[in-house]
């Protein structure tokens, strides 16, 4: 995520150096972290790769293999490295990342404390937000799975900015020292009420916590253990809906809608309700057309907010 120096310190050199973490592109459904090595090789579908020739390289850049296939290398963002993670846990994803993020009014400098850590995939996002004068605190009951996320944490270089803790926070709360010190609190847990007390602790005067449940069960019960203090409490359901852009002659599609076992680059057949959606270009130029996956992504679980209230 954050390229790091020989003292471990937060660089922003955008340069490839031997012992990077970099994410090597194929398409945007197949990707791999893969930590450059001078005398490693990457070999896949596209032919063998020399790490020794990608030191030096800028992220972003495009490299061939001995027979002309190519990849792409691009820094390992929280973004990308949601999605090529080793799944410990079920992680949260960018969707509801992005919204925890803003609704906790993440910034420079911030504290915040997460549990539990699971694989991590919210973790570095928090990490970047926080960045560089900020610190999160993560606890995970589970001890190798804590283990495994803080060497994950210092692959990514972001193990300055996070402090990987074994707790059982809903049974013993979080670490005392840690009280009046957070602005925010993340809990991802099967009983999240149990420990919002303990959080209520470790807030700051107005200090935001969200709560991550998959069961509608479990927030109405943690807002029934919010509301003796906390203020402002709402609880949001993100769906995302994606849409594919893409350029096609519209009556070449039509055609080959009409020839069984077609292959070619229109094989997915327009239906009537959708071929509705486009303005037909009768001259069969291509045209830009946009319409949505059907395999959209429907619930992941439900974001509860609140606010802690300020004692007069």
């Amino acid at each position: 995520m954050f390229p790091t120096d020989s003292t471990n310190k937060l660089s922003f050199n955008r340069k490839i150096s031997d012992g990077d973490l970099v994410i090597v592109y194929e398409k945007h459904d197949n990707m791999k972290a893969v930590k450059v090595c001078e005398k490693s090789i990457l070999e896949n579908r596209f032919g063998v790769f020399k790490h020794s020739d990608w030191i030096g390289k800028p992220y972003g850049c495009k490299v061939t293999s001995h027979k002309g296939g190519f990849v792409y290398l691009l820094a390992p963002t929280p973004e990308l490295w949601t999605l090529v993670l080793s799944h410990r846990t079920q992680i949260l994803y960018i969707a509801d990342i992005s919204f925890v993020i803003m609704y906790l009014e993440l910034v420079p400098g911030c504290v915040v404390l997460e549990s539990g850590t699971g694989s991590g995939s919210l973790t570095t996002s928090l990490a970047r937000a926080v960045a560089p004068t900020g610190h999160v605190y993560t606890f995970d009951f589970h001890e190798p799975r804590a283990v495994a996320a803080r060497e994950d944490f210092e692959k990514t270089g972001v193990c300055s900015l996070v402090t990987v803790g074994v707790r059982d926070i809903q049974g013993e709360g979080f670490p005392k020292d840690l009280i009046g010190v957070a602005d925010a609190v993340f809990l991802d847990l099967p009983q999240p009420w149990l420990a919002i007390p303990s959080a209520g602790e470790m807030l700051k005067p107005d200090g935001v916590l969200c709560s991550f449940s998959p069961c509608i069960e479990q927030v109405q019960r943690s807002s029934e253990t919010l509301a003796s203090k906390f203020t402002d409490i709402r609880t949001f359901e993100v769906l995302l809906r994606t849409y594919e852009v893409r350029e096609v002659k519209m009556d070449q599609c039509q055609t080959e809608e009409a020839t069984p076992g077609s292959h070619r680059s229109c094989k997915r057949k327009l239906r009537a309700s959708e071929a509705s959606l486009w303005q037909q270009d009768n001259s069969g130029s291509p045209i830009v057309m946009a319409r949505p996956i059907s395999e959209a992504k429907g619930h992941t679980g439900y974001l509860t907010f609140a606010r802690l209230k300020c004692v007069e």
